[in-house]
């Protein structure tokens, strides 16, 4: 090809950097930080847009040692940590599940590690450790799957003694066209048997020791509905302690 005098040829390094700034500029290439702090602080700065919210919650328990009947429960909550629940049963409501507040996990000192990369249900997902400082702290270890993009965790896995380790799943909806808040959650836990008296753990006293799991398992699932958001709930609220509604 032949250039008329005047014309000069742009070097393809030249396009290739001018393309690459079109594509940083119209956002269609994102870079993910990988500093976990800088990840976690994102985290938090996400979810403290939510100041208090009640939520109706439905559960369903899945535990082979505990027969329990699906239940019906209200769940207050109030930022940092309150949380006031009411509910026409008590059992085995797991309040790690029911209080889902980032800042439970990072209210201590602790050292923050990015890991991997990882895909939740088809997205994206940074995964970070996070440490416990101290020995004061029941928490072993916590790991985060971090959407970046809505920052919002999609998983935990957190181990506790002497509890056990349990895992946290979360599916979101969007509302008010600003707050990301869990639908449901799947709420997995595995604990030490011997911390259950024999004949409460689903396997018969007389079944020989050496045949049975050293650990024990169940899952409870959860559905949120009709969140209310910030509705400047009162502290006095908190102060009930949890309550069991009267029967209809």
């Amino acid at each position: 090809m032949k250039l008329k005098p005047g014309n000069k040829m742009i070097p393809l390094r030249g396009i290739s950097f001018l393309f690459s700034l079109f594509l940083i500029h119209n956002g269609i290439v994102s870079a993910q930080t990988k500093d976990p702090e800088e990840i976690l602080n994102n985290l938090k700065a996400e979810f403290n847009k939510v100041k208090d919210y009640e939520v109706n919650v439905h559960i369903k328990v899945d535990v082979s040692f505990l027969k329990m009947p699906e239940t019906e429960a209200k769940v207050y909550f109030k930022q940092p940590d309150k949380i006031h629940i009411e509910s026409d049963k008590f059992a085995l409501l797991p309040k790690e599940g029911l209080n889902f507040s980032p800042l439970s996990f990072l209210n201590e000192k602790y050292t923050a590690l990015y890991e991997r990369e990882d895909t939740i249900d088809g997205i994206p997902a940074s995964v970070v450790k996070i440490i416990p400082i101290g020995n004061d702290n029941d928490v072993i270890l916590t790991t985060f799957w971090i959407d970046q993009k809505r920052n919002l965790i999609m998983k935990i896995e957190s181990s506790r003694k002497p509890m056990g380790t349990y895992q946290l799943e979360f599916a979101y909806k969007e509302y008010s066209n600003e707050y990301y808040l869990p639908s449901s959650m799947t709420f997995t836990f595995t604990i030490d048997r011997t911390r259950f008296p024999k004949g409460m753990d689903g396997q018969l006293e007389s079944e020989d020791d050496s045949k049975k799991s050293k650990s024990l398992t169940g899952k409870v699932y959860l559905t949120y509905s009709d969140y209310k958001i910030n509705q400047n709930l009162p502290d006095s609220l908190f102060d009930k302690g949890d309550q069991k509604e009267p029967e209809k």
